[in-house]
């Protein structure tokens, strides 16, 4: 594992390299031709998200209810939809980089099932508050690209104390996964959490690094942020955060040539029980056998259903410390936390794959949502996380 760490190090410093919801770069395969551009036309843009889930309120009978978390940074209104009475509270995020949709066509689905008449619909509403933001960061989805649409001059206008402080690390102001940044720069908003809910940005922590916790100096870490407090002060917690994305297209199920279809993870922070962990304070709050329950419900429910490619699950990459995502931030204060990986982005992925991606998505957060529901994902042995096989890189 040590040295799998420093190897994927090495490519960090030496490439900008990383896995896909982590790095700047989606892998791609030498010499292998490319699967073939896909048409963002396939999936949901920000106006097409916004009629969807007016339909689906609708439709639900004021069973969802869709209502604005926040504004980007360009003005879009970022939608949460909250369907459910429950006091098991589960909040999923979608699209927190622009060009991985594939996680909001399913998060909807999820929606109009449970906005639906159904006995288990039903069932699922009495035991779940479900609190879904679909679309994180429209405004990178409506230029299909990973960063916000957001210059370092607008953060120091909104904190003056940060005027001739040297810009974040994860500003984008180059050329990235074919998007040049120069024109229209931009921050990779997943490293723009921290697990302070009430940090706020200091001079002396910029320009940080991804092993450090992020200043919320984006609006959309912002919403994110401040709809994760409101939860947890109306709640008492967050039970379970998910958050979906994409990864490269090549990695293959470890000790397999199987192509992997979706990664899954529950580890995104170095426990902070350790005796020289800096973050003490959070430690009785870190709930990691959880988090590998609720990973392990959602393998359990994508291996039944049958042949490949649902059975190629695997685990994302387990020796990484990432205390500025919204993955690390939320599971340092208490909540159990799923990573969704799905293979390819919209640079490298062909069409043919949309459906079968979204299903695969749908159905783990189905297997999660129902085992919370029923109790049943208490009653999984966390041990069996470490059965799942790592992915290869």
């Amino acid at each position: 594992m040590k040295k799998t760490a420093l190897l994927l190090a090495c490519l960090v410093f030496s490439f900008g390299v990383w896995p896909a919801a982590f790095a700047d770069q989606p892998q791609t395969k030498p010499g292998t031709p490319d699967e073939g551009h896909l048409s963002t036309s396939g999936f949901l843009s920000y106006e097409q998200l916004v009629k969807k889930l007016r339909q689906v309120e609708k439709n639900s009978q004021g069973r969802v209810e869709v209502e604005a978390a926040g504004t980007s940074n360009r003005g879009r209104t970022i939608h949460r939809a909250t369907v459910g009475s429950g006091d098991k509270v589960v909040l999923i995020t979608s699209q927190i980089h622009g060009n991985e949709p594939t996680g909001t066509e399913a998060l909807v689905r999820i929606l109009q099932f449970l906005g639906g008449d159904s006995r288990k619909a039903q069932k699922m509403r009495d035991e779940i508050t479900l609190v879904a933001v679909p679309q994180m960061n429209p405004d990178a989805a409506e230029r299909n690209r990973r960063g916000n649409d957001m210059t370092w001059d607008e953060v120091v206008q909104d904190f003056p104390n940060l005027t001739g402080v040297k810009p974040a690390w994860n500003y984008y102001t180059g050329t990235l996964q074919g998007h040049d940044y120069s024109k229209r720069p931009g921050f990779d908003v997943n490293r723009d959490f921290n697990p302070d809910l009430n940090y706020t940005p200091r001079p002396e922590d910029f320009p940080g690094s991804s092993s450090e916790p992020g200043w919320y100096v984006t609006p959309e870490s912002q919403t994110i942020r401040d709809t994760y407090q409101s939860l947890k002060q109306q709640h008492g917690k967050v039970d379970v955060y998910i958050d979906l994305h994409h990864q490269g297209p090549y990695y293959h199920v470890g000790g397999t040539d199987d192509l992997v279809t979706l990664s899954l993870s529950g580890k995104f922070v170095a426990d902070p029980n350790r005796p020289e962990s800096e973050y003490k304070e959070y430690a009785d709050e870190y709930n990691y056998e959880f988090s590998r329950q609720l990973n392990v419900a959602a393998y359990q429910a994508l291996q039944q259903m049958g042949n490949s490619p649902f059975k190629n699950i695997s685990l994302y990459p387990q020796d990484i410390d990432l205390p500025g995502t919204a993955l690390g931030s939320f599971a340092l204060n208490g909540s159990g936390t799923v990573l969704f990986e799905v293979r390819g982005q919209t640079q490298s992925m062909g069409q043919k794959m949309r459906g079968q991606l979204v299903k695969a998505v749908k159905t783990g957060l189905e297997g999660i949502l129902d085992s919370v529901a029923t109790g049943d994902v208490y009653e999984i042995d966390p041990e069996e996380y470490e059965h799942i096989p790592e992915t290869d890189r």
